[in-house]
């Protein structure tokens, strides 16, 4: 509800008109799909995102499936992750947003990925495949570590860059961090005592890293902002105005 209402205050701030479908948790898939589907086919409608996690009883793969590609502004349509997958052949079209917020914080700082050893802790559809992918179509040399990976922390010790997705509260460690590594924390966790952390110890890595993400306000914030952005290009999309 926080998250929701935090997108909701976002849109709202720059000037677009957002709308919440709440539905009760009872609803069977097919009264989610007839919410999509009233939705993809609204010209006013310029973007649709479904809120996850959904109820045990619906798919989500199948709702997420049902978004028209150019309302998908989450970016995990099958095509539009496909299109990034395709990297120089063809260009992305809405990507997944904190990845997308990733690469636009390197931007902002003058980072340039290309030549930088890149580890990528996660393999999901959200972050760590299509953060891999990001970097990738940068010129990164990319690894993608996750459960069955051998010696991790050797893996990040290497690394020049460290995208950091796996949900394990400050699972990595200081000494991971190789001298003037770039880190971006997308894990957000919450401790017995309340408090919200990342999956890097921050004070630790700090002490090594020449950038890095705090959690909160780091990463999260501009997955919002990515959101917002997608949503813009969409239109454009559908205008004529962005090819």
């Amino acid at each position: 509800q926080i998250y929701v209402r935090n997108k909701h205050l976002a849109t709202e701030g720059a000037g677009m008109h957002s709308v919440m479908r709440v539905l009760p948790a009872t609803a069977s898939q097919q009264e989610v799909l007839d919410v999509v589907q009233a939705l993809n086919a609204d010209p006013a409608v310029d973007g649709i995102l479904v809120q996850l996690p959904v109820p045990k009883h619906v798919d989500s793969k199948a709702v997420i499936d049902a978004i028209a590609v150019e309302k998908d502004v989450d970016g995990f349509n099958p095509e539009n992750l496909g299109l990034l997958a395709m990297l120089a052949q063809r260009t992305p079209r809405l990507r997944p947003c904190t990845p997308y917020g990733c690469m636009k914080m390197l931007e902002f700082e003058g980072i340039d990925p290309a030549g930088m050893d890149a580890v990528v802790l996660g393999q999901s559809n959200i972050v760590g495949r299509p953060a891999a992918l990001e970097l990738l179509m940068k010129g990164a040399t990319v690894t993608i570590c996750h459960s069955r990976t051998k010696d991790l922390p050797g893996h990040v010790r290497r690394a020049d860059l460290i995208v950091a997705g796996i949900g394990k509260p400050e699972f990595v460690k200081g000494d991971w961090i190789k001298p003037g590594a770039v880190v971006l924390d997308v894990g957000i966790n919450r401790l017995p005592s309340g408090k919200v952390v990342g999956d890097v110890d921050f004070e630790a890595a700090r002490q090594k890293a020449s950038y890095i993400t705090p959690v909160p306000g780091g990463v999260g914030p501009m997955t919002i902002a990515m959101l917002i952005q997608n949503t813009l290009e969409a239109y454009q999309f559908r205008e004529g105005l962005r090819l």
